[in-house]
């Protein structure tokens, strides 16, 4: 499915620095949560291979994913596990019912369990966003719990999970 999916008319690699302002734009369009950019330097310089990005046919930056590593209590069992965070995701609007973000998703978690050994994957995703909760519920991750107000403009998340 995923090769499938990438020679359609985008391709998924991995971040480069000069990605940067191509990324922090796309961050700023589509999401009301906003990085500086020395946050997603940090995210490349520790989890660089499960930092990605989209391209359309043109070359274009049209998306990325991002994750990190966060050591704490599973959320399916009482031990400690490595945790793949999904940090931030976004596709500008022109671009997405493609798969691109679920793509994107899928190679970042793929590079999460192979190159940094996680079992597990969390998110937070807004109660209001519909179409990610989708895509995430196809992809087997599961609501933990609501987050009272955890954005800035006091709308609620879903913490979702998965475990592999």
């Amino acid at each position: 499915m995923l090769k499938a999916l990438t020679e359609k008319n985008f391709q998924i690699r991995q971040f480069q620095e000069a990605d940067l302002d191509n990324v922090v734009h796309i961050n700023r369009v589509c999401l009301p949560e906003n990085y500086p950019s020395f946050f997603f330097m940090s995210i490349h310089y520790k989890y660089p291979k499960s930092f990605m990005v989209a391209l359309n046919n043109d070359n274009t930056l049209c998306g990325y994913c991002m994750f990190r590593i966060e050591k704490g209590l599973s959320n399916f069992a009482l031990r400690w596990t490595k945790k793949a965070h999904l940090v931030s995701i976004a596709v500008l609007e022109e671009y997405r019912k493609q798969g691109m973000g679920e793509t994107l998703l899928l190679k970042g978690m793929q590079s999460m369990k192979e190159d940094y050994g996680s079992p597990e994957f969390i998110l937070e995703v807004r109660v209001s966003n519909t179409a990610a909760i989708t895509m995430y519920e196809k992809h087997s991750f599961k609501k933990i719990k609501t987050l009272n107000s955890y954005y800035r403009d006091g709308e609620d998340a879903f913490m979702m999970a998965l475990r592999i």
